[in-house]
């Protein structure tokens, strides 16, 4: 074959396929967000009961959704914050679920 010249084939080039996005399966947060009506003490014993945290993450939880709006209180799988978000929305608490971090 002459200098520069370039040798054709016939075989198909193949790509590799593009990489499927799967559902995000790493870790989930719950946020818990300030209202007027839901008293402090309920909301400290509402963690506790949800998260099986002690009492002073819960008052710290609860002082920073009441002090900035919203607080995230719990970290874990989907299924696991769905549950406790669940119990949390019980005493009239708007929750919302989040993944731990943005990709």
């Amino acid at each position: 074959m002459p200098m520069g010249a370039l040798h054709c084939t016939s075989a198909p080039i193949l790509l590799p396929e593009p990489e499927q996005k799967t559902r995000y399966e790493g870790r989930y947060a719950v946020v818990i967000f300030n209202n007027d009506h839901t008293p402090y003490e309920a909301v400290v014993g509402i963690l506790m009961a949800a998260t099986a945290c002690e009492r002073e993450e819960a008052e710290i939880e609860t002082w920073e959704a009441h002090t900035y709006g919203q607080a995230p209180v719990h970290f874990d799988t989907l299924p696991t914050c769905e549950e406790v978000a669940g119990v949390i929305k019980r005493i009239g608490v708007a929750t919302e679920i989040r993944k731990e971090w943005d990709d």
